[in-house]
């Protein structure tokens, strides 16, 4: 990926940013793509539309080629004893509700079949959920992931990803964030330290020619 000229990285990037690559068995996980994050009339939304139309694009060819998907979402229970400090950092947190269409998956990439929602409760989608689990049942390699926010779910997903030791790819196209700055800072920070961030066209042609 092309990035602005102007970001000091701070350290020699000969050092840094090291391709990993696509494994035998990829996966892909949609992070929060659920109303509340897509409806830019929200308190928690930003327009995504292109978020969107690149991930309904690798949620076809995973389909296609029959490779695992997953989803997830954030939602609390009413009393909201499961949000912890979270809702206290952030307020608007209190819109995501167990059983409300605030939290369900946008209609434009909805899983359909057997694919499951992961529910969470905090940024990472590994944390206090059995998507670690999922995974090593289906012998998945490699982590694509699609979503929201690039600064916050997205990228503690990544972090996470690399740490259970999978190949952990963002297409940066199909990830967004509400204002460019930290989508673009958290992207180069990903591609340095945590997993390659890559176009969703390079995944396409990938699995059209590997899988």
């Amino acid at each position: 990926m092309d990035w602005p000229t102007d970001i000091d990285a701070g350290y020699d990037e000969d050092d840094f940013g090291t391709s990993v690559g696509l494994g035998d068995r990829p996966a892909l996980l949609v992070i929060d793509l659920i109303n509340a994050f897509t409806d830019p009339d929200t308190s928690l939304g930003s327009d995504v539309t292109g978020v969107l139309e690149q991930t309904d694009r690798l949620l076809e060819r995973f389909r296609e080629h029959d490779l695992p998907r997953y989803f997830t979402a954030v939602a609390f229970e009413e009393s909201y004893g499961d949000a912890g400090r979270f809702i206290e950092k952030v307020p608007a947190l209190r819109e995501l509700q167990l059983g409300t269409e605030a939290v369900e998956v946008d209609d434009r990439v909805a899983p359909v079949g057997d694919e499951r929602v992961i529910l969470k409760k905090y940024a990472s989608a590994f944390f206090g959920t059995d998507l670690q689990t999922e995974l090593t049942t289906q012998g998945v390699d490699t982590l694509v992931l699609a979503g929201v926010t690039t600064s916050g779910c997205v990228r503690a997903t990544a972090v996470d990803s690399l740490q259970h030791g999978y190949r952990t790819i963002v297409p940066a196209d199909a990830v967004g964030d509400r204002a460019d700055g930290p989508h673009l800072a958290n992207l180069y920070d990903i591609d340095a330290k945590y997993g390659d961030v890559v176009t969703t066209d390079s995944v396409l042609e990938y699995l059209s020619t590997n899988v």
